[in-house]
């Protein structure tokens, strides 16, 4: 099978989930105790004839077929309709917090990478050594530490204390939002090393017990030579898989760190979306995110599809 051929499965089997995903996520916020108008207008300006024009404006009366099928061919065209407590089009809304979460999620992801995949590396060649024991004693506190608590010693030692770096808010320009980042990303990366560590670990020490690789030293192969075109390329792959899926996380998963660092981003829009009932805001963000990490999934499956030859192998032989 091509990797044109395997795309196109792939792709075919997203829209399909996508297409469930949409029903789902329309009917449960639908079904969502309480009232948007209510809620939006307050329980002084509630009056009947306040709440049936707010009903009136947002389509709140149709049946719910009607609203769903309405809402779908909005969103085909990338209209998700009008926020009920902004009164902004939803994408504007979600627009304006889009590249706070981007910078974020990006700024952790690097934080990640450089941290994790070395250190992983490096405890797998040294199985059983005190940087192994270290790897694995870091791993163990990070998993177990709420991403709240990181964030608040974060701030209290390097910005109550140390005052090195700013404890709140996004910044101004880009070099001052990069320095307003710091500790949030910081304390996002937290929670992802001992993931990346991990897998970076485990799939080194398999590479490197695998019969190919006694072999390629019993043929006199320099160790260089045999890191960098066996261990590092074959133990690449989940490392790979793992990185992508924490990528996808990192843009959609900042909720609390968001939260906890008063940044303006896309999990703390969530979470005022939630709590005043503004179901066109959580409806759209809900999808993007279900969109982003499956997109994030099928860029993963190409490349392992690109770099394994076994998967095209066994693709062709179907």
């Amino acid at each position: 099978m091509t990797l044109a051929a395997y795309a196109l499965r792939r792709v075919v089997a997203i829209v399909a989930t996508i297409a469930l995903l949409s029903l789902l996520v329309f009917g449960l916020l639908a079904l969502t105790p309480g009232d948007p108008a209510t809620i939006l207008l307050g329980p002084r300006s509630a009056t009947p004839e306040a709440i049936a024009s707010i009903n009136e404006r947002y389509g709140l009366n149709d049946p719910f077929l009607v609203q769903y099928g309405n809402w779908v061919v909005a969103a085909l065209q990338g209209d998700f309709g009008d926020s009920i407590r902004a009164s902004e089009p939803v994408m504007s809304v979600i627009t304006s917090r889009l590249w706070t979460t981007a910078w974020l999620a990006l700024y952790a992801f690097i934080i990640t990478v450089v941290v994790a995949i070395p250190l992983g590396i490096l405890a797998a060649v040294r199985r059983g050594s005190w940087i192994d024991r270290f790897a694995s004693s870091i791993t163990l506190i990070a998993l177990c530490t709420p991403a709240f608590a990181i964030g608040f010693l974060l701030i209290y030692v390097f910005s109550v204390q140390l005052d090195w770096f700013p404890g709140f808010g996004n910044g101004d320009g880009f070099l001052d939002t990069i320095w307003h980042l710091t500790l949030p990303a910081l304390a996002l990366a937290t929670l992802q090393i001992p993931i990346l560590l991990r897998q970076t670990r485990a799939a080194v020490m398999d590479v490197v017990d695998r019969d190919y690789i006694v072999f390629a030293r019993s043929r006199g192969l320099s160790n260089s030579r045999i890191w960098l075109r066996y261990v590092l390329r074959n133990g690449s792959l989940p490392v790979l898989t793992s990185a992508g899926l924490i990528l996808a996380f990192s843009l959609a998963g900042a909720v609390l760190i968001e939260n906890v660092f008063a940044l303006q981003g896309l999990g703390s829009l969530l979470v005022s979306s939630v709590g005043t009932l503004d179901l066109p805001v959580v409806q759209a963000l809900a999808l993007l995110t279900a969109i982003l990490v499956l997109l994030t999934n099928l860029v993963i499956d190409l490349l392992y599809y690109a770099l394994d030859p076994r998967l095209r192998r066994a693709g062709a032989a179907a």
